[in-house]
Parts: C-alpha cells; sequence; structure tokens
C-alpha cells in the first residue's frame, strides 16, 4: 500500500492543497514500478516534485494546457516541438475534493504509457484522499485541543471565548452536558532533552486516548498534559474516580511512562470545569509536598489543604505563621515541624503518627508537650490546633 509522508498531513487549510512532499512521494513511488520519468505540477503547472530534480521550479506547459482544459492531455513528438522545453507524454488532472489541485505526468510515448499513466493517476488521488482525510483529522486534533484549553481557562469567561468553545464543540461534537472533571498529568523526565520530553508527552496522550476513549486532552506546557474525563452516572463519588485515575497510572507505568496524576474537584457546569481545572493544578502542588511517594492526588483527599495554600500572602498569613516561626526558632534541625505534620497527616492519632515516625509513643507525647510550650499554643483545643495547621500548611506552600 502506498503511504503518505506525515508531513502533507501535518497542514490545516480549509482547503486542501498539494504540497512538495506529498508530490515527491507520489514521483518516488511512480518510478519504482515504472521505467520512465514522473512529474508532478501544482495548481500554477509549475514542477513540485520530479524523477529528474533539475526540472523542478519550472513551468511545465503540458500541466498549463491539463489546467485550462481540465481533462488529460497528451503530447506527441509534433506537439512538443511547439511547446516551450516539453517532451512527448501524458498529462493528467489530480482532484481532490471534487477540483483539480495539481497535475501528474508520465513521459514517453504516449502509446506505450497510456494504460500506466491512468493507473498512476489513480494511486495518486488515493494518496491525495488519504493526505486530505489526515489533514481533517490532525485539525480536528488540534481544535479539541484548543477547545480543552478555552474550557480550563486559557480564555474563558468572556462571551466571545463561551461562544466559541460551544460552536466548536458542536462542529467537534463533543457534547459539553456530559459531566467531566480535570486530571493533571505532570511527567516526570528530568534527564530527557525536551524533544524527547514532547515526544514522551505525545506517546502518554495516545495511550491516554485509548485507555479512556472519551477523554479531551491537550498539552499545557511541556511537561504537563490537561484531561477532561467525562463522568458516568454516579461517578462523582470520589473512591470511584480515584480507582479509575489509578487504573489508568497503573496501565501507563507499567509501560514505563513516570507521572504524577492530581485528579481535581467535580463541579456542576461547564462553568465547572475551569474550578476543576484550578483545583487539580493545587492539588498537584500540595500532593507533591504531603504525599511524597504517592503517583496519585486526589483533590477529595486534600480539599483543606488545597484550599488553605492559596493565602499564603498578607497580614493575615503572616498571622497565621507566627505560631510556626515561633517554634522554629527553638527547632533548628526541623524535627519538631516534621512531628507536628506527621501528628496531623494521621489526624492527630498517637498511635499510627509513632509508628510513622518511628518513635516510642512516650517521645512523641514529649514532642508534642515542648510544641505547646514553644508556640504558646493548647494542642487540646480545636481553634489551636487549626491555627497550628494552617500555619504549617502556609509555610510549607511558601517554602516550594
Amino acid at each position: 500500500m502506498w503511504r503518505i509522508p506525515i508531513q502533507a498531513a501535518a497542514r490545516s487549510n480549509a482547503m486542501f492543497l498539494l504540497d512538495a512532499s506529498l508530490a515527491q512521494s507520489i514521483v518516488d513511488r511512480a518510478m519504482q514500478i515504472l521505467h520512465t520519468n514522473v512529474n508532478v505540477m501544482d495548481e500554477r503547472g509549475l514542477i513540485i516534485a520530479s524523477g529528474e530534480r533539475a526540472r523542478i521550479g519550472t513551468r511545465h506547459d503540458g500541466a498549463l494546457l491539463v489546467l485550462a482544459q481540465q481533462r488529460a492531455v497528451e503530447i506527441d513528438e509534433a506537439m512538443a516541438s511547439r511547446l516551450h522545453d516539453a517532451r512527448p507524454g501524458i498529462n493528467l488532472p489530480l482532484r481532490a475534493e471534487g477540483r483539480v489541485v495539481g497535475v501528474v505526468g508520465l513521459s514517453g510515448a504516449p502509446e506505450g504509457i497510456r494504460q500506466h499513466a491512468e493507473l498512476v493517476r489513480m494511486a495518486a488521488e488515493t494518496m491525495l484522499e488519504q493526505a486530505r482525510l489526515m489533514q481533517v483529522l490532525a485539525r480536528d486534533e488540534r481544535l479539541r485541543e484548543e477547545l480543552v484549553l478555552q474550557l480550563i481557562g486559557v480564555a474563558a469567561g468572556t462571551p466571545a471565548a463561551d461562544e466559541w468553545a460551544a460552536e466548536w464543540a458542536r462542529r467537534l461534537q463533543v457534547d459539553l452536558a456530559v459531566p467531566r472533571v480535570a486530571l493533571l498529568i505532570d511527567i516526570d523526565a528530568p534527564a530527557l532533552a525536551a524533544d524527547a520530553v514532547l515526544a514522551e508527552q505525545q506517546r502518554v496522550q495516545r495511550r491516554l486516548s485509548a485507555l479512556e476513549p472519551g477523554a479531551l486532552s491537550a498539552p499545557v506546557s511541556l511537561r504537563e498534559l490537561a484531561v477532561l474525563l467525562p463522568l458516568a452516572p454516579g461517578e462523582g463519588e470520589s473512591s470511584r474516580l480515584r480507582a479509575r485515575v489509578e487504573r489508568v497510572q497503573a496501565r501507563l507505568a507499567d509501560e514505563g511512562v513516570r507521572a504524577r496524576f492530581a485528579l481535581g474537584g467535580a463541579f456542576a457546569g461547564v462553568e465547572g470545569l475551569l474550578r476543576s481545572w484550578q483545583s487539580a493544578h493545587a492539588t498537584l502542588r500540595v500532593g507533591r509536598r504531603r504525599q511524597p511517594g504517592a503517583a496519585v492526588h486526589c483533590y477529595a483527599d486534600l480539599t483543606l489543604a488545597v484550599l488553605l495554600a492559596g493565602l499564603a500572602e498578607g497580614w493575615r498569613a503572616d498571622e497565621l505563621q507566627r505560631p510556626l516561626q515561633r517554634l522554629a526558632a527553638h527547632d533548628r534541625d526541623g524535627q519538631l515541624r516534621r512531628t507536628l505534620a506527621a501528628w496531623f497527616a494521621h489526624d492527630m492519632k498517637t498511635a499510627p503518627s509513632a509508628a510513622a515516625l518511628h518513635v516510642h509513643r512516650n517521645t512523641l507525647d514529649y514532642r508534642l508537650r515542648r510544641i505547646a510550650e514553644l508556640t504558646g499554643l493548647d494542642l487540646a483545643r480545636l481553634d489551636d490546633c487549626l491555627l497550628l495547621f494552617i500555619g504549617l500548611v502556609l509555610v510549607e506552600d511558601a517554602e516550594l
């Protein structure tokens, strides 16, 4: 089967155009079979591909006749002598989308190549149709990516942007009434060059399309991929969503993909996608710090920490962090702060906190009493515990 070069499918013009790369592919394929020169001319009658490279860029009078008459033109010796730099042969129109987009010509006596010429034309038009379809698919894929970026807030919130998104969603057969949740995939490839990271991102995007056929995705940076996962009825429950994302992460990990997944909150309506994306992005930042060994972070598991992470500026933030600053003045090695973080991470329960810190319960109790003494707060009071927790979240967020 004749295949087309990828460059020929990488354009997004509304009208299909025959380019030099595709034209040369037609020439090369034909000349592997035929022992005669083949030329391909564009809509202007210029040779854009040929077995005789010196002729590329020159005008082809036979092609001009084909374009003018919209039909095949045979040139014999007598006719060739009357045309500029012409040779005997057959020139046939190449059609795509119902119009002539170029001309293919075979050199030689017309009676000896007539049958071959028609076969070359048919094969060339098949390649043109493949290229056109690939162009449409590539264009639609880029438009889907643009739609995703629009929905997660690149230009959301303006009437023009909302109208654009709704119109293109209809054209791309994307049902915006289907509830979706944002997922951020952060690819871990620090040792790779930019081209290699981009290739890995594209591989992840392709595999994700196979694992989650209904998902919409778009690159938002060299490492980050935004995904809008469609939700089945009743799937807004966090445990079901988490299990679904964990399955995708496990499949990709088995294929050598190293990445963190941050699942945002599920919010109602198309306008909720922006908030879902924002929560996914914040969840990744907080998850890296609070769950360093995890590959999947969920907003539902980190809601309070995520919501507090954005309060790191202003006089209120200064006051919230003051107890931690008093603690830091007497905690040079950070042992007490790590103890406090572990205690909060385990819901202020002694046994699991001590186990996580690899210390005895009595040691944990001593450290907590020391924290209370240095901060001036009572760890038996909810308000004081909240003050310490919020301050800890803000301090850790400021250090990122």
